[in-house]
């Protein structure tokens, strides 16, 4: 059963509206103020107006640096949803506690918070890091910011822990997520005058052809990765926009598009073969209509995650939940920005996706017991080095 403190922390966060376009201050100013009572230091990176911040803090300062447990602290809005109850409430019921980010990912948040004086009293030969971000819900953005202030602060973790909902089963994979709009520039004319104009909508079309094209193709010739719901890469166009007039020839249109890459897949390949597409086509827009062309807006570039079944990480992961098992996972998350600036990463956290972004959003207690219970074996974890799997209750990295 999860403890009445760790359920307290885990449902004061959850009433705090953290939608990624606001501020999530109140958030980390919480946190922060509940830290410094301990005597522990957070140290905050911003965001260009000062809105939202990062927290990072460091339990066991002056030890070697040691496991993040992380987190994004913002959720997705909840408007035009049917709930049930306040999407604030944080209400416990029939075993069960709702509101918006209790599943995804709040309440990890809270259990990590709630274990920061074991944290402090461990005798782990090691330190514990949080590290708490903003805007992941709409493409990871400031997690870059945190592990850049990490690399300029010559802070080198040896492992992270990903607390995004899985269901407390190690995850060691995921596709990534890239998304981009295109905007056309044609030239207007009267539709009985087709010829003196180019029309922005047709020729989006195209290279909206194209990405259906490489979907297809990505279905029929990708070598399959096994775990995955949809084991190949896809790609799909997710809003069109333009024209004002059914007879008038479109100066201007735009869509978004997005690729979900296998680990094993190369994103920017993709990007380059749509640009590439575009730009063959602009020759002859552009003798009709020298300014005529298309433009490209990165939205955002969330990468494909590939950890290993072997790494240390995963396997502490295993240990402290008790599953021999591991899993993939459909969504996205900050894992792979953390495995590139070469941290050894797992991904593993209570409640499970399906409820995530729901009307009525829930994790179960059971979940919550079993994430106390795994911090509680963190604390109590005795040894992180480079050999020998497992010795001294703690697995070796």
């Amino acid at each position: 059963m999860i403890s009445p403190h760790a359920l307290e922390l885990a449902q004061t966060l959850v009433r705090m509206n953290t939608v990624s376009h606001r501020s999530n201050l109140e958030l980390i100013h919480f946190i922060r103020d509940h830290l410094a009572q301990l005597g522990v230091k957070s140290r905050l990176t911003w965001n260009a107006d000062k809105t939202k911040a990062n927290l990072f803090a460091t339990l066991g300062e002056g030890k070697p640096a040691g496991v993040i447990l992380s987190g994004h602290t913002d959720t997705v809005p909840w408007d035009g949803q049917d709930w049930s109850m306040d999407p604030l409430g944080a209400v416990v019921q029939d075993g069960r506690l709702f509101g918006r980010g209790s599943a995804d990912m709040k309440a990890f948040i809270g259990i990590a918070l709630s274990q920061a004086e074991q944290f402090l009293n461990s005798d782990a030969p090691f330190a514990v890091h949080f590290a708490f971000t903003y805007e992941e819900e709409i493409g990871c953005f400031g997690v870059k910011e945190l592990i850049a202030d990490l690399r300029d602060a010559g802070i080198r973790p040896l492992a992270c822990i990903v607390g995004e909902p899985t269901s407390m089963v190690p995850a060691i994979a995921h596709k990534g997520v890239y998304r981009y709009k295109c905007c056309v520039r044609g030239k207007e004319a009267h539709s009985s005058l087709t010829p003196h104009s180019v029309n922005a909508i047709e020729m989006a079309a195209r290279v909206v052809g194209r990405v259906r094209d490489m979907a297809e193709g990505f279905e029929r010739n990708e070598p399959r990765f096994a775990g995955f719901d949809v084991p190949f890469s896809t790609a799909s166009v997710g809003q069109f926009h333009g024209g004002i007039a059914d007879n008038v020839v479109p100066r201007d249109a735009e869509f978004r598009y997005e690729f979900r890459n296998l680990p094993t897949a190369n994103a920017a390949q993709m990007q380059a073969e749509v640009v590439a597409y575009a730009q063959a086509l602009e020759p002859a827009m552009k003798t009709v209509a020298p300014a005529a062309g298309f433009s490209f807006e990165t939205i955002c570039e969330i990468p494909s995650f590939l950890g290993s079944k072997d790494d240390a990480v995963t396997r502490l992961a295993q240990e402290l939940t008790g599953e021999k098992g591991t899993t993939l996972v459909a969504f996205g998350t900050e894992a792979g920005l953390f495995k590139n600036a070469g941290i050894p990463t797992v991904v593993c956290g209570p409640g499970s996706i399906q409820q995530a972004h729901q009307p009525d959003e829930f994790v179960s207690l059971e979940q919550l017991a079993r994430c106390e219970a795994f911090m509680q074996g963190l604390a109590r974890t005795r040894a992180l080095g480079r050999k020998n799997a497992r010795r001294a209750g703690g697995v070796r990295f």
